[in-house]
């Protein structure tokens, strides 16, 4: 390390955070389960994306997997091939309908639920859980109405029964690299974020009804897996549909819920032009194919500004209907320093810039070098174990953080206030879009208690 970058560490204005600092109990009014049993687990919902944390929790000895709730027979016959492939004892399966859970939730020697289904059904799902008293890890999304998520804070706070948002993007090693630095006075104050959901969906959001990705041009009924579900979304909708995985790892850095929160937006959409074309010119499509005619009102590039308490903004895109390659478009700016990645957000992928640190101007660094250097405590801790996990490793930090903090009793790091704030951009960006780009209040669904939370994601190495 140069002398520079020493003396610029020695006077950083921003504590870095101590690495004994312990979050909170996870349970109210709910008896501890204890660290020597195992964490008994039903999933709802056991498609593509469920099946990915039952291969991850089937490796565990500290879990047992109870029950699968699926009307889809041939996602729980893949399920249950993954807990044979485990050496683990068939699930209970409820397959009747699509509201057999509801006695999924009624067992007994359930203590925690997986909740991996289409964006409608988290608010239902959700709030039975806790209803039924059992600890919930929902999949992210979007909120259908912004009731929803205060639906979700008033079952949370009447029923003390925890949940966890399940926001994998939080745990690349890249950003958690940065956060890291973030934490330790690098970045100076911080001044802007930048995050979006820059994805090519369109093989998923269409197929043959058979195969995913590419394979065709049907959704609804005659689609598979999220074709059937998430392509209706753009039919119907116009907005920020899927937030969380830019916003998360945002609001992290700059500790939004615990010590400073978002206050209002603003949303604008471009034209819908790219799942139109994506269908006249597949080779299954052509212009007299029936979903040639569907007027998609989803805008290809949504873009929604955020203002947040302590004078930060942020700004998200939403871009999954044109041809590009994968990017969440990352970017963190402080007073000392600025981050911006592309890609998969490997530890050679970005551009770095820390001026008084690297002694010149207008020039970037070697970005690999620094996020090597500052590596958070838990990669280097789990890096052996998320090998193989889905996304870069990033689902295995999210069942495992799901998992020790019940065993342990220690809170979620992203818990129900985050979950209704960053779903709330959903319908707060649709409102937006529809009255010409009208900022819009963003509520504070902690009734104040954001200026008295202390920042917990991450904070030791290990959860």
């Amino acid at each position: 390390m140069n002398t520079n970058r020493r003396n610029f560490i020695k006077t950083a204005t921003l504590a870095s955070f101590g690495a004994l600092i312990l979050p909170n109990s996870l349970f109210a009014n709910l008896a501890q389960i204890k660290t020597d049993k195992k964490v008994r687990v039903g999933f709802i919902g056991v498609g593509l994306r469920g099946q990915e944390h039952v291969k991850l929790l089937a490796k565990r000895d500290d879990v047992e997997i109870i029950a699968f709730a699926d009307p889809n027979k041939i996602m729980l016959a893949a399920s249950q091939k993954i807990l044979a492939a485990n050496n683990k004892a068939a699930a209970k399966e409820f397959s009747n309908g699509e509201y057999d859970y509801r006695n999924l939730l009624q067992l007994k020697n359930i203590d925690a639920v997986v909740i991996a289904t289409p964006w409608e059904w988290h608010l239902t799902q959700g709030v039975e859980a806790m209803k039924a008293k059992k600890i919930v890890g929902m999949e992210v999304a979007g909120a259908i109405k912004l009731q929803d998520c205060w639906e979700f804070v008033k079952a949370y706070e009447e029923t003390k029964i925890p949940i966890f948002m399940m926001e994998n993007v939080c745990y690349r090693r890249d950003i958690m690299a940065v956060l890291n630095m973030v934490r330790k006075g690098l970045f100076g104050e911080l001044v802007h974020g930048r995050g979006g959901y820059q994805h090519d969906l369109r093989g998923v959001l269409f197929n043959d009804g058979v195969t995913p990705y590419n394979s065709g041009v049907e959704f609804g009924e005659k689609g598979f897996s999220e074709a059937k579900w998430r392509t209706e979304h753009y039919v119907k909708r116009n907005g920020e549909l899927y937030p969380t995985h830019g916003l998360g790892p945002i609001a992290m850095t700059m500790n939004i819920n615990r010590g400073n929160r978002l206050t209002r937006l603003s949303s604008f959409s471009s034209k819908s032009v790219g799942l139109h074309k994506y269908i006249v010119e597949h080779a299954k499509g052509g212009e007299n194919h029936p979903n040639a005619k569907v007027k998609f009102n989803q805008g290809d590039i949504v873009t929604t500004q955020i203002a947040c308490e302590n004078g930060e903004t942020i700004l998200l895109t939403h871009d999954t209907s044109l041809q590009r390659p994968y990017d969440l478009g990352f970017r963190v700016q402080g007073t000392e320093g600025l981050w911006q990645d592309f890609g998969w957000g490997e530890f050679n992928q970005g551009n770095i810039y820390f001026e008084k640190i690297m002694n010149h101007t207008h020039k970037w660094d070697n970005t690999e070098k620094w996020l090597k250097e500052y590596d958070h405590p838990m990669w280097k801790k789990y890096e052996s174990m998320a090998i193989g996990a889905g996304h870069g490793g990033m689902d295995f930090f999210v069942m495992n953080t799901f998992i020790e903090c019940i065993k342990r009793n220690i809170e979620f790091p992203m818990d129900v206030y985050d979950l209704a704030t960053w779903y709330s951009i959903t319908p707060l960006s649709e409102e937006s879009i529809v009255k010409g780009g009208q900022i819009i209040d963003i509520p504070d669904f902690t009734k104040g208690q954001w200026k008295n939370r202390k920042p917990v994601f991450a904070m030791t190495d290990e959860l």
